[in-house]
């Protein structure tokens, strides 16, 4: 089992590196799409690699290796509720980054600045969330 666990933490960490760097590169983006009109044409799809090469499997990873540790520990308690709930915040931030790369794909820069710094504020309360519950796990 402590592979797993590793392999947990680093998923997690990978996730999260991922999720505070999209909001980043999305607004970097926006602004220069909004600076070139043929941006979508002529810009490396860099937004849409990160999301779909990095951030996605890291997620997957992560939640799988957590749910095989949940499983296999046979952990339960109202800690692990609250966890689990920061996780689906995080999940939600990286649906948004999701969405806001398809509107950037699509040229509809508007909004996707605002909504990158929400994502992003989302993600790091959500990371924050979690890493006070993990460590808070034994007082609880």
């Amino acid at each position: 089992m402590p592979w797993i666990k590793f392999l947990h933490i680093v998923a997690l960490v990978s996730w999260c590196g991922a999720l505070l760097y999209l909001p980043a590169l999305l607004v970097q983006s926006a602004r220069a799409a909004s600076d070139t009109p043929s941006f979508a044409s002529s810009s490396p799809p860099m937004p849409r690699f990160v999301y779909n090469s990095l951030a996605t499997p890291a997620a997957l990873l992560a939640i799988a290796s957590g749910t095989l540790l949940f499983l296999g520990h046979g952990l339960a308690g109202g800690w692990l509720v609250l966890k689990l709930l920061a996780v689906a915040g995080m999940v939600l931030a990286h649906g948004a980054c999701g969405w806001l790369v398809l509107r950037l794909e699509a040229g509809h820069v508007r909004g996707v600045v605002k909504g990158a710094m929400a994502a992003c504020a989302v993600a790091a309360a959500a990371m924050l969330t979690v890493v006070g519950l993990v460590l808070a796990k034994p007082a609880l």
